[in-house]
């Protein structure tokens, strides 16, 4: 019996090793009641540029009305929660004989990277923003866009992220964690998330719809990020500008709910079910409207551009727009 008690013990311990006693995730999405109450049962990687402010007590004021206290500025983390380091997650690449920057990491790099932040197999992934920008949940999708280019389906982000838990007062760590190594490993790539520059020029010619997910300015060419060496955007493209796609309640910045994107898409022109190719100047923000069309909208058909407007502009392939 007591050798029975000893191997059900062994394998309890390898079950939880392996993340067997994740919690199912409710979809792309979670909210912080529901983070809250699964906490312990997922693995949480906070997006943050700075770990020293995983350290620092967040700011908050106390409005002397009604004695609710609103935060000015994130501090600390999530419970448990694992610093990730963004700069780390995308990397240059040779494509075609020309340097690429930004782009997905090779499958045994990228695999490395993730098991450094002390995931397992089977693990719940929850991502979490900063949460106070759309950039942040673009950021939190462009992760997400690569483990689901690796295989990994068990992924969700925080809509919010750490800016809508500190506004809800729910608790937060000022420790920092150093995680052990993981074991997860990354499946078969998943080609049908990703566009090459070629099927993106496809798509230019009307195989597909290709939609930009970058600022009306940089769309028309009346600005542009210092990635792309050419002002404007690529012929044919519809524009979904990034300062359309969130909205800012209590302090924090979330996704919009299906249905007002529906609306929203429909207003620009976007067709929700269309074959999609989305981009923008590095991948960034085009993994936001990849987030929202395939995973908030269930377009299983939409790719992201990787390289974006700077492969586009490396290659030197033409773009439309008013020169700067």
């Amino acid at each position: 019996m007591k050798r029975l008690f000893a191997s059900l013990a062994a394998v309890t311990l390898w079950l939880v090793a392996q993340g067997a006693y994740a919690v199912d995730l409710p979809g792309p999405l979670v909210d912080v009641n529901w983070l809250a109450d699964n906490l312990s049962k997922v693995k949480v990687l906070e997006i943050r540029p700075d770990p020293d402010n995983f350290k620092e007590k967040p700011q908050f004021v106390t409005d002397k009305k009604s004695g609710k206290k609103k935060l000015v500025e994130v501090g600390g983390h999530l419970p448990g929660s694992v610093w990730l380091d963004f700069s780390k997650v995308r990397t240059e690449r040779v494509i075609d004989g020309k340097k690429i920057k930004h782009l997905i990491p090779e499958k045994a790099d990228f695999e490395k990277l993730v098991r450094s932040w002390g995931v397992n197999k089977g693990d719940a992934i929850v991502l979490v923003p900063v949460g106070d920008s759309i950039g942040d949940l673009n950021t939190a999708a462009r992760v997400y866009w690569q483990l689901k280019y690796y295989g990994e389906d068990r992924v969700a982000i925080l809509n919010g992220g750490t800016s809508a838990w500190l506004a809800a007062q729910k608790p937060y760590s000022t420790d920092l964690v150093k995680p052990a190594g993981g074991n997860w490993a990354a499946g078969a790539e998943r080609p049908q998330l990703l566009a090459t520059s070629d099927e993106t020029a496809k798509a230019s010619a009307g195989a597909a719809q290709l939609v930009d997910a970058r600022p009306i300015a940089q769309h028309y060419g009346l600005s542009k990020s210092g990635s792309v060496s050419e002002y404007g955007h690529i012929a044919g493209s519809k524009l979904a500008a990034a300062e359309l796609m969130s909205k800012d309640s209590g302090g924090a910045t979330y996704f919009l709910d299906a249905g007002t994107y529906r609306a929203l898409l429909g207003k620009l022109g976007i067709s929700e079910t269309a074959p999609t190719i989305s981009y923008c100047n590095t991948g960034h923000q085009a993994a936001g409207l990849w987030f929202v069309m395939s995973e908030v909208l269930g377009n299983k058909n939409t790719k992201l551009y990787d390289g974006s407007m700077h492969e586009w502009t490396v290659e030197k392939r033409p773009v439309q727009g008013l020169k700067g």
